[in-house]
């Protein structure tokens, strides 16, 4: 159980929720997990086995309180709202600013600063840990130039413009970081994967992007309608802006610990007819297994400056968006790694 934003996050499994008086109360069979008054409660995020009582449900409505329910794995199951929401003003003021190029680019150049500034946090860690690499310090500088423009940047074909340079800088060193027998990077492919290292990628962004659209539908926005990434039918396009706050930090480390740490070697991989390559059902397993608990790792989010496990970073990035959507905030601060 965790309370951020006014929000809380049920993550102990078996708990069971219940309205008393003006509050809120949380319980795991007959002992006392917590009890917040209902005023200071914004939104009530339930992860896995979690109960609620009807009555809770019912008052959550009058009082435009959020409730919405997830698999224990973060996939978007439900939202309960009552007649007078929030969600109709908050859809339509994002739909209005993907319409508006000012206000979406305005986004825009903090998610692409957020990406380039992550990816050079990683190349960054690697010389420290690792000594002085020529290649790491010129696409670290590289980088730098690359955030220094985005600074600028005027619309968000420009922004993206600027964020495919930076992704091709912080490839073209990628080779550099993976210290596993077997493994080399030659560039990213995206469709289809044509080696285990953009397979991996891949599959790790894919995760990533569906708990990005389950945090988003959580908080009532739209996950489709995006700043950054433009509309296309079938295309999660919010969910694919909030992503890139999370490919270096989150999913390119991930992958290379499951490389460098050998958890995934080179022989877990086919390679289909297609030419596409994937993972074997057990390496899925073992992959999905770290997966989860790496997800239970709590970190120091640098906005909130409060520990919060990184599988809950979505969910407090998706909240921070739409209360700067909804205008409570001026700016929206997006994921930086220290």
């Amino acid at each position: 159980m965790k309370k951020l934003l006014n929000t809380l996050y049920i993550t102990r499994q078996e708990s069971y929720l219940h309205k008393e008086r003006e509050t809120i109360v949380i319980k795991q069979g007959k002992d006392k997990l917590g009890q917040f008054p209902a005023i200071s409660i914004s939104n009530i995020l339930c992860f896995g086995q979690v109960s609620v009582s009807p009555f809770l449900m019912g008052f959550c409505g009058e009082q435009g309180i959020g409730l919405a329910f997830y698999t224990e794995y973060g996939k978007f199951l439900a939202r309960v709202q009552g007649k007078q929401t929030g969600n109709v003003l908050l859809r339509r003021a994002q739909y209005r600013w993907a319409d508006d190029e000012v206000k979406s680019v305005s986004i825009a150049r903090l998610m692409v600063a957020a990406k380039i500034t992550n990816a050079r946090s990683v190349l960054m860690r690697e010389i420290r840990n690792h000594g002085e690499n020529p290649a790491l310090s010129d696409a670290v500088s590289r980088l730098a130039a690359s955030l220094r423009r985005v600074e600028h940047a005027q619309s968000v074909s420009e922004s993206m413009g600027i964020e495919g340079d930076a992704a091709s800088t912080y490839f073209g060193v990628f080779n550099e970081l993976l210290r596993g027998s077997g493994f080399t990077f030659g560039g990213r492919v995206r469709r289809p994967p044509a080696d285990p290292v953009n397979a991996l990628l891949s599959y790790v962004y894919t995760l990533i992007t569906h708990e990005c659209s389950s945090a988003l539908q959580g908080v009532g926005l739209d996950p489709y309608v995006g700043f950054l990434h433009q509309d296309r039918p079938g295309r999660v396009s919010l969910a694919l802006d909030l992503l890139e706050e999370f490919r270096s930090p989150w999913a390119d480390r991930f992958v290379l610990t499951l490389i460098n740490r050998k958890q995934i070697q080179a022989n877990d991989f086919i390679t289909e007819a297609s030419g596409a390559v994937r993972l074997k059902d057990d390496a899925r397993k073992t992959l999905l297994t770290v997966w989860q608990e790496r997800k239970q790792v709590e970190i120091m989010h640098p906005y909130l400056e409060e520990k919060v496990a990184i599988g809950l970073l979505p969910h407090c990035q998706a909240m921070l968006l739409a209360r700067h959507i909804r205008g409570d905030t001026e700016y929206y601060p997006p994921y930086l790694v220290k």
